[in-house]
């Protein structure tokens, strides 16, 4: 860990200026307390850095937490092992698990589940009204969007085999963060603030605006946990239908990593946004997974107290989307997912494993905030356009 500023302490070896110098703009709001932390994984993102830990008193920048609200990953340890997938044709179980849960940008259920109807009956007891900023939101319950987000089949270090999933509230929740960076704005426009980034808009506790926000928020990342339990149910089922034998679960862990709670530190009552990181508490348990191709690990928490008990949630990028298309070839990526069962389209040319961080630097990084449980290997990948 290096000491950047009094409010600022970075846990990132890999780390470029623009990204430095995004979270020290961050970090000089009055409201932060004690400090802002960057995980291992920080790299630039809009407003507020991704891979940081943004602590506020009476006050929340809706940025802090973005647009993918409550986004994060959830792992299955099934009861099969390496044999007993020896021989069987991989291909068919990413395109059943491609038929069972729709993917890429915009695409929705078009039946519902009767899971996914009990867990659309829990987010509808809530006196939020998601109609408002997605009329089909119920819809969107159950699939898994695109970028970054995937579904993987993997085996551990024991060759146990495990479901990895990542992804998070879908359209509404990003309707919803929109609609509150935008009054967060207007808000401090009105209010004659001078902020260092627009994206740094924040809301005062005790306001209406912040209490709206805050209900809104609480729902999205409820749905997004609901959004992934939903899809790794019905992978389990996919799993269980080609090898012929219904999964026993071993374990099961759902953490966000795009979220914010009220917790202690320091002995005071914050809010903490993490953007990009899960939280590490003592004995907590966590998923970070690293790119496409790559390692991903099951962790517990330390309990890192300067950390504010976070931990990176995955590799970080170090090239954006358009500067890896322009840089790395479909060839490329064969190359990088050898022996790796995916849908090979020039679609996920952006997530080559090369635009991003090496994983096993993040994790020795992170050696201080979590302590490795499973080292995984993907033998199998789903993905949106």
């Amino acid at each position: 860990m290096k000491k950047i500023s009094k409010k600022l302490l970075n846990w990132a070896s890999i780390i470029d200026d623009q990204t430095l110098a995004q979270a020290q703009r961050a970090s000089t709001m009055p409201f932060i307390f004690p400090h802002l932390a960057l995980m291992p994984d920080a790299h630039l993102g809009k407003g507020a850095t991704v891979g940081s830990v943004i602590p506020t008193q009476a006050a929340i920048m809706p940025a802090a937490v973005g647009v993918d609200i409550g986004c994060g990953m959830i792992a299955v340890k099934t009861q099969f092992c390496a044999d007993d997938i020896a021989g069987l044709v991989r291909r068919e179980v990413r395109e059943a698990i491609e038929s069972a849960v729709p993917t890429s940008a915009g695409a929705y259920n078009t039946g519902l589940t009767e899971s996914a109807s009990i867990r659309i009956a829990q987010l509808s007891e809530s006196d939020v009204t998601p109609e408002k900023f997605a009329a089909n939101w119920q819809l969107q319950l159950g699939t898994l969007g695109s970028g970054n987000h995937f579904i993987e089949v993997s085996l551990d270090e024991q060759d146990n085999l495990w479901l990895f999933l990542h992804s998070g509230s879908r359209g509404v929740g990003n309707k919803m963060a929109t609609h509150h960076i935008k009054v967060a704005q207007k808000l401090n426009e009105k209010w004659w603030i001078n902020l260092p980034d627009p994206d740094l808009a924040y809301l005062v506790e005790g306001t209406p605006e912040f209490s709206a926000y805050i209900r809104d928020l609480m729902w999205a990342q409820q749905f997004a946990l609901l959004n992934r339990e939903e899809m790794m149910d019905r992978v389990v089922d996919c799993l269980g239908s080609w090898l012929g034998e219904p999964v026993v679960e071993q374990d099961r862990i759902n953490c966000h990593h795009n979220f914010t709670t009220k917790e202690n530190h320091f002995g005071r009552n914050l809010w903490v946004s993490r953007k990009g990181a899960i939280r590490a508490g003592l004995g907590d348990r966590g998923v970070i997974p690293g790119s496409m191709g790559t390692a991903s690990y099951v962790v517990t928490g330390l309990g890192n107290k300067a950390a504010l008990d976070s931990s990176p949630h995955g590799a970080g990028r170090t090239h954006s989307r358009s500067a890896a298309r322009k840089k790395f070839t479909a060839e490329q990526l064969r190359e990088a997912m050898s022996g790796i069962e995916y849908r090979d389209t020039d679609a996920f040319i952006d997530e080559i494993p090369a635009a991003y961080k090496d994983i096993d630097v993040v994790m020795d990084d992170a050696r201080d905030l979590v302590e490795i449980n499973h080292t995984l290997r993907q033998i199998i990948n789903v993905k949106g356009d």
